[in-house]
């Protein structure tokens, strides 16, 4: 844990045991964890719509995409031409993600195989 983070719940601890926190407004009423106050009020509806019908950003859909063709990677033969193609379709995506400004480190998938060879090994 970070520093920060230790100091954060040393204060958070301390409150509570003054009873700083006590009455306060909400205080044991469930989180509300679907939060879209910050969403401006003419775009929660179509927001809603958008997440309850399973529409993602186009970013995450391309992750989604590459993880998709990274995994039938793996399972198809080297010697098949649907690997090339395949590859050659997840190699567009990681330069498009890449612009998008988000990471592509999950295809490398480097830390997955050693815990499964390692597991493995017990």
């Amino acid at each position: 844990m970070w520093l920060l983070d230790q100091l954060a719940e040393q204060h958070i601890l301390d409150a509570q045991k003054k009873g700083e926190l006590s009455g306060l407004p909400g205080e044991g009423a469930p989180l509300e964890l679907d939060d879209d106050s910050q969403v401006p009020p003419e775009l929660r509806a179509g927001y809603r719509l958008l997440k309850n019908a399973g529409y993602l950003p186009p970013e995450l859909e391309m992750r989604r995409e590459a993880l998709e063709l990274n995994d039938l990677i793996k399972a198809l033969d080297p010697a098949d031409r649907t690997h090339a193609v395949c590859l050659k379709k997840l190699r567009l995506l990681e330069i498009k993600l890449r612009q998008a400004g988000m990471s592509t480190h999950f295809l490398a998938g480097g830390y997955r195989e050693a815990i499964g060879q390692k597991l493995e090994k017990e």
